[in-house]
């Protein structure tokens, strides 16, 4: 079956194993930030222990999804360029500046908000 498969099922195959992976993360990855935005609130409102210690767990693992979505996003925009990069030349005029602002803009709000999150914990007042 190998044998057979041409260059361009190789790069299908490639970005449809990246954007499986991508299309995992990202959705658990919010529905986490969901979670951790209630089990936070929980703690400010009550001030009881359990709901920090409950929350900074799964922080925890919003980070390694976070990171592992990241990750798998800059590898699909890499995709686009040396996979398909006719098709890119093709539609790069409507395709390469929403995806350059997104690359952009994404990446400093959710390092921005990413570092309060994590490294603000107790330097943050509560009511921010």
């Amino acid at each position: 079956m190998y044998e057979t498969l041409a260059s361009v099922d190789w790069a299908r195959l490639q970005f449809a194993v990246t954007a499986l992976y991508h299309f995992l993360f990202v959705p658990l990855t919010l529905g986490l930030s969901f979670i951790v935005a209630i089990m936070e609130t929980l703690y400010v409102r009550s001030g009881d222990e359990k709901w920090k210690r409950i929350t900074r767990f799964w922080m925890t693992l919003f980070a390694i999804n976070f990171a592992i979505g990241v990750a798998t996003g800059i590898i699909m925009e890499f995709e686009f360029g040396t996979n398909w990069s006719n098709y890119s030349w093709f539609v790069g005029d409507i395709f390469g500046a929403p995806l350059a602002v997104e690359g952009i803009l994404a990446f400093f709000m959710e390092s921005t908000f990413f570092a309060v999150m994590f490294f603000g914990w107790d330097k943050v007042g509560k009511g921010f």
